[in-house]
């Protein structure tokens, strides 16, 4: 591996580092607050690895559910990791198939999105950079976990002090870095209707995998508006 692709990589993840800290800490406070051991609660963190699934999977926990609907809803929130995966495979096709395990073992939203970025801004995307800003998230994603269940006491109740609303914004932070995007306004329009109503009808968490496949559905049948530009107009935006 590149030791200065690596060292970037490392860079580039230290925000998104900090910025996942406080989901895991609050996590491991909540999972704690369920009943899980330290161990065990540091076990989910480190093999599931999706803040909100881990949330939804807590919370079913504390509601006695059966196994095999706990592992149904926890895939039902991680779907949209197969679409992330089939995004980024054009990209990682020089990859091993051991280095491809990692890669989508730690694919998690920040990865997909800085990969995305990465990819078109014209820089090779390397194994070497793509585990370096992966290690820089994962291992404090564990390590804050362990914290949180440790410390959870100290916090109280999370939603008093509006920690509940942290994963939403985190969200929207990541969908909003796509505004550039084409189409971007009616597919996020029809994804947000398609989740509201599925919420209300079907009920969660497969509101979340329903109003991804609408977006896609509709990002599928949408021409790129660039394609539909005249090329001068085309070439000066792209100047801009």
């Amino acid at each position: 591996m590149s030791r200065a692709e690596f060292l970037e990589g490392l860079k580039g993840g230290i925000p998104v580092g900090l910025a996942a800290a406080p989901f895991g800490a609050l996590f491991g406070a909540l999972a704690r607050d369920q009943g899980m051991s330290l161990g065990e609660l540091t076990l989910m963190s480190g093999t599931v690895y999706a803040g909100a699934s881990q949330m939804v999977g807590i919370d079913l926990f504390g509601h006695n559910v059966q196994a095999w609907l706990i592992v149904l809803s926890i895939l039902a929130v991680n779907f949209r990791h197969v679409l992330y995966s089939a995004a980024i495979a054009r990209y990682i096709r020089h990859f091993s198939a051991v280095e491809k395990f990692f890669t989508f073992f730690l694919l998690v939203d920040p990865q997909f999105a800085e990969t995305i970025k990465r990819h078109e801004s014209g820089k090779p995307v390397t194994f070497a950079w793509y585990i370096g800003f992966a290690t820089v998230i994962y291992i404090p994603w564990v390590v804050v976990s362990l914290i949180g269940g440790l410390l959870g006491s100290l916090i109280g109740d999370p939603k008093a002090i509006g920690l509940d609303i942290l994963l939403p914004v985190y969200f929207l932070g990541i969908v909003m870095g796509f505004r550039k995007r084409d189409n971007f306004l009616p597919v996020v329009a029809v994804s947000a209707v398609a989740s509201a109503i599925a919420y209300r009808y079907v009920g969660s968490p497969w509101h979340v995998s329903i109003g991804a496949l609408a977006g896609v559905a509709l990002a599928a049948i949408l021409p790129p508006i660039k394609a539909n530009r005249k090329p001068d107009v085309a070439h000066e935006s792209h100047e801009v």
